[in-house]
């Protein structure tokens, strides 16, 4: 027979055991989800992309919310770009909240990145807001205090925290220019920063704050800036950094290599946390575009680095905007944002392969025929397909295994209208699109 009370008594005695077990397990689970890597994306065009009618597609071809896309390539954290008073409306206060508000329901983590500006803020140009452009700078100081916290308050009114906040965007010379310039006056650029985080600190102080520089194969400009701030009283959480080999000019192998010695001298000079804040590479060159994301993600991770956003991956087709990672064609994501994943397309092959991949088109104009010339480099599944400026499939002239060698076709475009059309070869670690123009 078993003694109920024993068994009653016993569980009383359990029950303060079990709850501390359960606020123990809680508590773990949600800092150990609280500190993994950022994979993130700077989606801050999005919002008009969408408004303008752009599609997005998966890799299967099904279109898709841009954001279920995003997750489904590893993207964890979005970043959203702040303008005090832009005149179309898109990255101001209220367009900056519906998405963080996007994103905070389907649990990506949130990024905000004032520009203290109406319009891009850059290195090139740190332009005051036109309702700013007389104040002193001690309104200035106002000025960043008030945009920030009323931006942030109203978010978190609408129950989204962000996790991270940039105090300017590419500050490498200060912000709001000439009063804010560093090279100027770091101390009123330093003044400029605490304001902006005392705002952060006092709407939450679990807000992680950025100090965001351009240019990070360069070390000696981030010392020349955080010494600068450091000895003029300005705080920080995170110093933040952009790594385009493009803009910089450099391989992407020699520019991460710097990168990363940059980061490798800021942690240990300023005992802080790194983040890359914005990269990108070249959308035409999906392959080389992951390997330099692969890298610069493992580079990142190998200094305890907090994560590494790619700036606009969604756009395509979009102000001439070239380092994004969609296909303007197919509307997919390419394989730069498998990186994210852990996916290196081309981890078993020679990667000089890559560059003996042929495609020629001639005559070109042509009507109405021309002749395709395409190479491949070894036995491989190839896809040849015709798209209008709609991004409509109009004709599939090569689909199946291929052997290696160069090879021609014909494509009779004589029951097609005159106008501008896309030849887009494909292969499984190779994409290329040549621009035809059909004249009758």
């Amino acid at each position: 027979m078993i003694d109920t009370n024993f068994r009653n008594n016993k569980f009383q005695l359990e029950k303060p055991l079990i709850a501390l077990f359960l606020i123990y397990f809680l508590f773990f689970t949600h800092n150990e989800l609280k500190a993994q890597f950022a994979n993130g994306a700077d989606i801050g065009w999005l919002s008009e992309m969408e408004d303008d009618g752009y599609i997005f597609k998966d890799n299967s071809g099904i279109e898709k919310n841009c954001l279920d896309i995003l997750k489904e390539k590893g993207i964890n954290a979005l970043r959203f770009r702040v303008w005090v008073n832009p005149k179309d409306g898109y990255c101001s206060k209220k367009d900056v909240a519906y998405m963080a508000q996007r994103a905070n329901n389907m649990g990506f983590d949130v990024m905000l990145d004032f520009h203290y500006s109406d319009y891009w803020a850059d290195p090139g140009k740190q332009n005051k807001p036109a309702a700013w452009v007389n104040h002193t700078v001690d309104e200035l100081l106002t000025d960043i205090y008030d945009h920030t916290y009323e931006v942030l308050d109203t978010l978190k009114q609408e129950g989204v925290i962000p996790k991270w906040v940039q105090i300017g965007n590419e500050v490498n010379n200060g912000m709001l220019w000439e009063d804010g310039k560093a090279s100027v006056s770091m101390s009123n650029f330093a003044s400029m920063i605490k304001s902006g985080y005392n705002a952060v600190k006092d709407v939450d102080s679990t807000i992680h704050v950025i100090v965001h520089l351009s240019n990070g194969h360069d070390n000696g400009l981030y010392r020349w800036m955080f010494d600068g701030l450091k000895n003029n009283g300005a705080k920080w959480d995170i110093i933040g950094m952009s790594v385009y080999p493009y803009w910089a000019e450099l391989p992407w192998q020699e520019d991460n290599e710097k990168s990363l010695s940059t980061m490798k001298d800021i942690i240990a000079r300023y005992n802080t946390k790194i983040m890359v804040c914005e990269t990108g590479y070249l959308y035409n060159k999906p392959i080389e575009a992951n390997q330099f994301l692969l890298d610069l993600i493992e580079k990142t991770k190998s200094v305890n680095g907090l994560g590494v956003f790619y700036w606009e991956p969604e756009s395509y087709n979009k102000n001439g905007y070239q380092l994004g990672a969609w296909d303007p064609i197919t509307k997919q994501p390419t394989v730069a944002l498998d990186a994210f994943l852990g996916i290196n397309p081309t981890s078993v092959k020679d990667e000089q392969e890559l560059y003996n991949y042929k495609l020629d088109i001639y005559p070109n104009p042509f009507n109405p025929k021309t002749t395709i010339t395409y190479s491949v480099p070894n036995l491989s599944s190839i896809s040849i397909n015709i798209y209008n400026m709609l991004g409509e499939e109009i004709a599939q002239l090569v689909n199946g295994e291929q052997s290696p060698g160069t090879h021609n076709l014909t494509w009779n475009a004589n029951n097609i209208p005159s106008g501008v059309y896309f030849c887009k070869i494909e292969a499984s670690d190779y994409l290329n699109i040549k621009k035809v123009i059909l004249l009758k």
